[in-house]
């Protein structure tokens, strides 16, 4: 456990924020190879198939991973007020709210499999491929509940490192079972996917055990497990508009894949490749944003409005920085990045578009998390969630649209529509938190071990 009320506000959301970036780093690395090693050893299709999959297992576990961020959030405020027995409470009642909802994720996406892909128009060579990839996934979403669960809990209370040394775990395993399964074995996507359910599986196994010897506090003991409607009720406060954002992020990815599954399979493959970089390229700012969420909690619990006001201007400069390199390295070499996940030329040359175009404006991107994960954290979620609906629903799904269409700009139009949302989002999150009603939101109280700033 680590206490975020202390110290230099830089160095300690930096510090905090580093190992759930490199255990980031491993876990998108894991879904990299996976794609690296469809695209190269199976074809375009099956890399297809994959980026096709993404958005709708994304759709499934939005709202529940929305409760992850309620239960950690008042693990982080609970904890900076120095309130042990509400800790306790916050994180039984998350145990008991995941385990139940991801039973039914898992069964509702099992069954719902085909008719989700036929909604989103998949084309007939991809559908098979998709299908059999995401029934496997769905099948494990159980385990990657229960590690999230475990990882969100350990973060509010400060503990970033655990949840990066069972990341790194699982990454390792899962390339060694992708290469095993696909390339010795030949069982094309359904390898891939069989991969990443024993590597979650494995992660969270190995999380269970951690909490069961080293941490009292968050302890997963059945028989002991009690639901606290008032806890409940606080994370639903806190997590259900998180999780409407993310369910509402996950929708427009689908209309997004279904603009991009009318440019053919070849749009398909490098938007999925593309995405993939995408999402290493993003890391920084979300983990920054993550780690400023736990930041402000922890210390609106202790009553140091102040001091999270600090933290959210280092968090902004460091973020900038590194968007501005990292924007730069994805500019300049996209296409020789692209080459990693294929041969075909005209798959290379539409995602390397696509980095250009999106990794020109990642700035935009750190400055709208950064805001969110303030909003966050001080208990104001309803916010973020509004700045996502703009953002996404009334300029980028629509600027898809007019762009690659009426205005003929092909695949290029779905990519200038990333920007065209950042910005919105950008400027209304910037907005709102220099108007501070955030300052308002926290629901723990300092205790008589805390102090203000």
């Amino acid at each position: 456990m680590k206490d975020l009320t202390q110290g230099g506000e830089t160095r300690t959301i930096i510090f905090f924020a580093l190992p759930m970036l490199i255990g980031n780093v491993f876990q998108q690395f894991y879904n990299l190879v996976d794609s690296v090693v469809v695209g190269n050893f199976v074809g375009t299709t099956a890399l297809a198939a994959v980026g096709t999959a993404f958005p709708i297992i994304f759709l499934m576990i939005s709202l529940v991973m929305g409760l992850t961020m309620g239960t950690m959030v008042l693990v982080a405020q609970y904890f900076g007020a120095k309130d042990e027995e509400k800790v306790r409470a916050s994180v039984d009642t998350g145990y008991i709210t995941l385990f139940w909802s991801g039973l039914a994720m898992s069964i509702i996406g099992v069954l719902s499999t085909d008719a989700i892909l036929t909604l989103l128009k998949v084309p007939a060579d991809v559908f098979p491929e998709a299908s059999a990839y995401l029934r496997i996934i769905f099948s494990g979403l159980l385990a990657m509940f229960g590690y999230n669960g475990i990882s969100a809990v350990l973060r509010g209370l400060g503990d970033s490192k655990t949840p990066l040394y069972l990341l790194m775990a699982a990454s390792l395993l899962n390339v060694a079972l992708d290469l095993l399964f696909v390339v010795a074995f030949g069982w094309g996507v359904s390898g891939v996917a069989w991969a990443t359910v024993i590597s979650q599986g494995a992660s969270f196994a190995g999380g269970l055990a951690y909490v069961d010897k080293k941490n009292r506090l968050v302890r997963l003991e059945p028989k002991a497990l009690r639901f606290d409607k008032d806890i409940f009720k606080h994370s639903l406060r806190i997590g259900l508009p998180t999780g409407v954002q993310q369910t509402m992020v996950s929708l427009g990815m689908m209309a997004l894949s279904r603009i991009v599954n009318g440019h053919g399979t070849a749009t398909i493959a490098a938007f999925s490749a593309a995405s993939r970089l995408d999402s290493f390229a993003s890391m920084p700012a979300m983990n920054l944003s993550q780690a400023v969420s736990t930041f402000t909690g922890q210390n609106m619990g202790a009553g140091k409005t102040e001091r999270v006001k600090r933290g959210h201007l280092s968090a902004i400069v460091v973020g900038g920085a590194i968007s501005l390199a990292v924007g730069a390295v994805v500019v300049f070499f996209g296409e020789q990045l692209m080459g990693l996940f294929t041969r075909d030329a005209e798959v290379m040359a539409i995602g390397a578009r696509y980095l250009a175009i999106v990794g020109a404006t990642y700035l935009l991107f750190s400055t709208m998390f950064i805001n969110n994960g303030v909003m966050r954290g001080a208990g104001d979620a309803f916010i973020p969630m509004i700045n996502t609906i703009l953002a996404l629903w009334v300029v980028r799904i629509p600027c898809a649209i007019l762009f690659s269409g009426p205005l003929g700009l092909g695949s290029d139009g779905i990519w200038w529509s990333v920007p065209a949302g950042w910005l919105m989002g950008a400027t209304f999150s910037t907005w709102y938190y220099l108007g501070g009603r955030w300052k308002r939101k926290a629901i723990a109280a300092p205790g008589p071990g805390a102090a203000r700033s």
